[in-house]
């Protein structure tokens, strides 16, 4: 080869070289990043098709457990949720053995969708008695939640010991409940 030849070969090898370079780092790189991007986002969507199938095939049950739940609020009345928890509490005391000595309601109203009723109950009793009290609680079919539990004992032997709760419940305020 010619040294002429020999440049213009190397110009020319050069410039293919800076050509593929530049496909790279402007055409490749950004498509393959674009592809993976791509695909991550159609696994998501797959996977969110899936989960919506899923919930659609469980729509009745859904329902009727969101029924369940709305029916079991508390009444929109102060007075009357206050009531209404008072003889569950006094029902599960005569259930459970246990003597309720003290129950202080609090309302609050964070929202215009629902408002909250914060009680706090004190009762004596024995582990067994107690126990089942709150088993009562967690299993009766208001809208109640534990949100504290205290256990202390009465006597130096732990035969009677106090409870404290703090047991909150639920008012739905802008849906109405359905029949039960």
């Amino acid at each position: 080869m010619k040294i002429e030849n020999r440049q213009q070969w190397l110009i020319v090898l050069t410039i293919a070289a800076m050509a593929l370079l530049i496909g790279d780092r402007v055409v490749l790189g950004p498509m393959a990043h674009w592809w993976k991007t791509r695909a991550a986002t159609i696994t998501e969507l797959r996977h969110q098709v899936k989960e919506g199938k899923l919930l659609i095939q469980r729509e009745a049950a859904i329902r009727s457990r969101w029924d369940l739940m709305r029916t079991n609020t508390l009444p929109n009345n102060t007075s009357l949720a206050e009531e209404q928890v008072f003889k569950a509490f006094y029902g599960w005391e005569r259930e459970s053995g246990v003597s309720i000595t003290d129950t202080t309601p609090q309302w609050k109203n964070d929202t215009d969708d629902y408002l909250t009723l914060n009680c706090r109950v004190e009762a004596s009793g024995t582990l067994a008695t107690l126990s089942r009290f709150l088993y009562d609680i967690e299993k009766g079919p208001l809208a109640l939640k534990l949100d504290s539990v205290e256990l202390s004992s009465r006597d130096n032997t732990g035969q009677q010991l106090i409870l404290s709760l703090q047991v909150s419940g639920l008012a739905l305020v802008s849906q109405t409940q359905p029949k039960p």
